[in-house]
């Protein structure tokens, strides 16, 4: 284990692989700190929209990136002193978040925030490139993947529970064009770390994923340590 920092768990993975909610179920049972990078992306994006600024007006968004009041509270965020949880989990934002994130001024601007994020007793984030860019030293790396219909079945389910329309042929179309545009970006394309665990989610519960990471977890923390 990194002697030098404090412990941290990277798990990367394409849009709605339920990253966030792994992610959050870990960092939970381990009593670490959780980064969410999606929702600063998110943030800056709705950022963008709300202040008129392009989706491939790189300096703009990332003076945007840079300017961000940003509170993570226990079940949300705020930004500029409002709860903006439900706003940054809209479609268009969604969207809007993965055509900025192929910005390399926005990367840039948003890469020492996350690096901030690690301190005791330890950190899990997650993202597209936790792994392979800003937590390159990471402990355990772990990629999350499922496909795409499934993924669509699930961002389909939360965002009808959540009282939103949605269409699931339109949330797989969406889902399919965000995949293409991450794994294809020159800069800091979706991809995992040479060293990372594959976890394929899509006949697993959250339970069951959650189980698997604490057990992958154990196993490298157990091996650190003797």
């Amino acid at each position: 284990m990194n002697g030098s920092t404090a412990p941290m768990i990277a798990i990367d993975g394409p849009t709605a692989s339920g990253k966030g909610t792994i992610a959050a179920r870990v960092a939970a049972q381990l009593g670490w700190h959780l980064l969410d990078s999606g929702a600063l992306y998110r943030l800056t994006a709705l950022a963008c929209l709300e202040q008129g600024i392009a989706a491939d007006d790189a300096q703009g968004a990332a003076a945007a990136a840079a300017a961000l009041d940003v509170r993570f509270v226990a079940d949300g965020v705020s930004m500029g002193g409002r709860d903006v949880t439900a706003d940054i989990r809209r479609e268009e934002v969604g969207n809007m978040a993965s055509q900025v994130a192929v910005l390399a001024p926005v990367r840039a601007a948003l890469l020492d925030r996350q690096r901030a994020f690690r301190c005791a007793p330890g950190l899990v984030a997650d993202g597209r490139d936790m792994g392979t860019v800003v937590f390159p030293d990471a402990d355990l790396k772990i990629f999350l993947v499922a496909s795409a219909e499934a993924r669509a079945q699930r961002r389909y389910k939360q965002l009808i529970e959540k009282g939103f329309s949605a269409n699931l042929l339109t949330l797989l179309r969406d889902l399919e064009a965000r995949d293409a545009r991450d794994t294809q970006r020159a800069n800091a394309p979706l991809a995992a770390a040479h060293d990372a665990l594959v976890l394929d989610s899509s006949h697993l519960t959250i339970d069951q994923t959650v189980e698997q990471v604490m057990s992958w977890w154990g196993e490298r923390s157990g091996a650190s340590r003797s």
